[in-house]
C-alpha cells in the first residue's frame, strides 16, 4: 500500500517536473523475478525506475541509509533492504536470491554508486552483480537512464526541471561457469551499449 501510494505521487511529481521518455519497456518481463540492471547518475534513478515500471520493484540500498529508524521503516516497506558496499555482504546477497525467487524484480546498481556527471571515466562494477546473476538463475535486464544528473546532480539541493529517457534493453543471456567479476563487466557493458 505504502509502495502503490508513494508510486502515485511521485508519478504526478515527474510529470511536473520531468519530460520522461521510456523505450524497450517490452523487454520486462510481466511475472516472475528478474534482475534489473541499470547504470547510477543521481539519487533520482530508484524513483524514475519506480515510475516508469509497472511492476512493484525491490531494491539494494546502502546499510547506512538505515540508521535512521523512521527513515530506515519507511525503506523496508517500500522493499527496499540494506547491503554494506565494499564487502561480501551474505545475508544481503540471501536475501536478494530468496525475494527473487519469489517473483520480485529486483533493481542493481552493478558500479554500487553514482556516476559522476564531471567524471566521464567508467566505474568497475562490483563482482557481487556477477554473483547474484549467475546464482539467482533469472533474467537480467539491462536499463539506461539519461538525464537524472542534469535534473539532480551530485550535490544538488533541488531538482531542475529535465528530460529524461530510460532504455530497458533485451535480456543478457549470463554464460555458466564465467567468473563473477566477468560477468558483472558483461551487464555493465550492455548498459552503456544502450542509448536514448
Amino acid at each position: 500500500m505504502v509502495y502503490t501510494i508513494l508510486r502515485f505521487i511521485s508519478a504526478m511529481l515527474c510529470k511536473i517536473f520531468f519530460r520522461i521518455e521510456v523505450r524497450g519497456k517490452k523487454n520486462m518481463p510481466k511475472k516472475g523475478g528478474f534482475i534489473l540492471a541499470s547504470n547510477h547518475l543521481s539519487y533520482l534513478d530508484p524513483i524514475i525506475l519506480g515510475v516508469v515500471s509497472s511492476r512493484k520493484l525491490n531494491y539494494m540500498a546502502r546499510h547506512d541509509l538505515f540508521f535512521n529508524r523512521f527513515f530506515g521503516l519507511l525503506l523496508l516497506s517500500l522493499g527496499v533492504f540494506p547491503v554494506k558496499r565494499n564487502s561480501a555482504d551474505r545475508p544481503a546477497l540471501k536475501q536478494a536470491i530468496k525475494g527473487l525467487s519469489k517473483g520480485r524484480p529486483l533493481v542493481l546498481f552493478p558500479e554500487g554508486r553514482r556516476q559522476s556527471g564531471l567524471d566521464p571515466t567508467p566505474l568497475e562494477p562490483l563482482a557481487g552483480v556477477g554473483y547474484l546473476a549467475a546464482k539467482a538463475n533469472v533474467a537480467v535486464i539491462p536499463a539506461c537512464i539519461k538525464g537524472t544528473d542534469k535534473a539532480l546532480p551530485k550535490g544538488a539541493r533541488y531538482i531542475k526541471p529535465a528530460r529524461i529517457c530510460v532504455c530497458f534493453g533485451k535480456q543478457i543471456n549470463i554464460e555458466r561457469g564465467l567468473p563473477y567479476q566477468e560477468t558483472a563487466r558483461l551487464i555493465m557493458a550492455k548498459i552503456r551499449q544502450l542509448s536514448c
